[in-house]
């Protein structure tokens, strides 16, 4: 039972301070922030991993963190890397991918008010709390390894973890080669994408379960969405997805696999991953069409699944001017923000064109699951959106010029709401993905928007007041899921 000490001092350490320059108004940019390394040191997480990879990267490197990002209360959040860096060349057989093993980060993104005069609203200040390995209890698909690296002398071994031995464990990693055609627990043959005892695993969206205590992980090289214990990383479930997203020819060079007729596109999988207000329901969008619905159809598939049954439906979205999609977050159980955007920006050489959130709405929308091919059924199907914000335009706007602009805007989430001159305002967090590659496309960087009540049906997640590991649980946050939905404040 909470006492009256302990909740004013929960409330205090979460409040904001009382006194800033000027109000914000509905769709302001109010604050910038990156992380660049931890307490272990510079581009280095909290894994306590050592040594290098096949590449030569540290197996502990920070980096690409804005792959997924999701609210877990407070000022919390849960961020996914990729598979891992991959741009050094040293194997083209594996896509230069390494045993990087998968993981998320945990956050404290602590939003406070500028009170210097100058700059955005808000102060942020990002913070790595945790690293958690993901990993399963029961034995993956790991690669043989393919020739030799590019030295033409060192051999490419085996794909799995050396940390796997030491653990008596099985984690999962990024490297290209982690499949294989049977489950090797009871070698059942399973040789498409959809084989959840592959080992490789490219995290891409995440989103925190309701009570706290896991978080749903969804990815491209299935696609695959799996739960996974938020205090140990290990899988607890695996969700079966349509089999139209899979293909049935495997290999560890992506390109290869556009053979297939049908399916996902390589490295194209299911990017976004929302979650509706009452935990109930996962919402992944896949990041390009479907091999069989091919690319000028513009229209990317919405999949829904209900947690507690497993039943999945489809729907379409179809693209305005953005080459994919990136991210899908919930507003409340039927509207949706959707991220599409170009490749383009910082990290790839030119400047940012079209990074936009869109509101989508999926009240009466028609199920795709039986479509295939039909460019005009589908795209005559696909759900009613309006731009909601122009990213570009507001970063350009706050005097960030667009070859500034990061090329890979991934991750979106709500934060905690804030009261700003009196009126209730959401937060909405955007993260990039930097490729592991700060010296090329910056650092992670984070930047908020603050959206009117007013203007919003925005319905918050409930979170349970529960323990999860660690350091995430200084003083006050376990307190977090009582406390920390909304901060309000009067601004002079």
């Amino acid at each position: 039972m909470l006492t009256k000490s302990l909740l004013a001092a929960a409330i205090a350490a979460a409040a904001f301070s009382n006194a800033a320059s000027a109000s914000i108004a509905s769709g302001d940019l109010i604050a910038i922030g990156s992380l660049s390394g931890s307490g272990a040191g510079l581009n280095a997480d909290l894994s306590g991993l050592t040594g290098t990879l096949e590449n030569g990267v540290a197996a502990n490197y920070l980096g690409g963190i804005g792959s997924g990002l999701a609210y877990a209360g407070g000022n919390i959040f849960i961020a996914t890397p990729d598979r891992g860096p991959n741009a050094v060349a040293y194997n083209s057989g594996l896509d230069d991918t390494a045993s990087y093993i998968s993981r998320f980060q945990t956050l404290s993104l602590d939003l406070s008010t500028n009170h210097s005069g100058t700059g955005l609203a808000y102060n942020l200040a990002p913070k790595l709390v945790s690293t958690t390995l993901l990993s399963s209890a029961t034995a993956l698909n790991y690669g043989a390894g393919v020739g030799k690296q590019i030295d033409g002398v060192t051999p490419v071994g085996n794909g799995a973890p050396a940390l796997n031995a030491a653990n008596n464990t099985y984690y999962f990693t990024g490297r290209s080669d982690n499949f294989g055609s049977a489950n090797p627990l009871t070698g059942i043959p399973d040789a498409s994408s959809a084989n959840a005892s592959n080992a490789r695993f490219d995290p891409e969206g995440v989103r925190v379960s309701n009570d706290g205590k896991s978080v749903f992980i969804s990815d491209e090289y299935g696609p695959y969405v799996y739960q996974f214990d938020r205090a140990t990383g290990q899988r607890i479930r695996v969700f079966n997805l349509p089999a139209n997203l899979d293909v049935a020819k495997l290999s560890p060079v992506g390109k290869t696999e556009e053979s297939n007729t049908s399916g996902r596109v390589d490295n194209k999988g299911m990017e976004g991953l929302a979650l509706t207000p009452d935990g109930k329901t996962l919402v992944g969008i896949m990041q390009a069409p479907l091999l069989q619905d091919g690319k000028k159809s513009g229209i990317d598939r919405i999949v829904t699944i209900d947690i507690a049954t497993g039943a999945t439906h489809e729907y379409a979205y179809q693209l305005t001017t953005g080459s994919g999609v990136s991210e899908i977050v919930a507003i409340n159980d039927h509207e949706f923000l959707v991220d599409e955007r170009d490749g383009s920006g910082l990290g790839n050489g030119d400047s940012a064109a079209v990074k936009q959130l869109f509101k989508i709405d999926l009240s009466g929308a028609t199920d795709i699951s039986a479509f295939s091919g039909s460019t005009a059924a589908l795209q005559a199907t696909a759900v009613p959106k309006t731009l909601f914000l122009d990213v570009v335009k507001s970063l350009n706007a706050n005097g960030i010029s667009s070859d500034k602009i990061p090329a890979k805007l991934e991750g979106v989430s709500f934060g905690r709401d804030i009261t700003d001159g009196g009126v209730l305002y959401h937060t909405l967090f955007v993260a990039n993905d930097n490729d592991f590659l700060p010296n090329v496309a910056g650092t992670n960087q984070f930047y908020v928007f603050a959206f009117a009540d007013s203007e919003l049906n925005y319905q918050a997640q409930q979170f349970s007041a529960v323990p999860v590991p660690g350091a995430v649980w200084l003083f006050g946050s376990a307190l977090m899921g009582f406390v920390g939905r909304s901060v309000r404040k009067n601004r002079c």
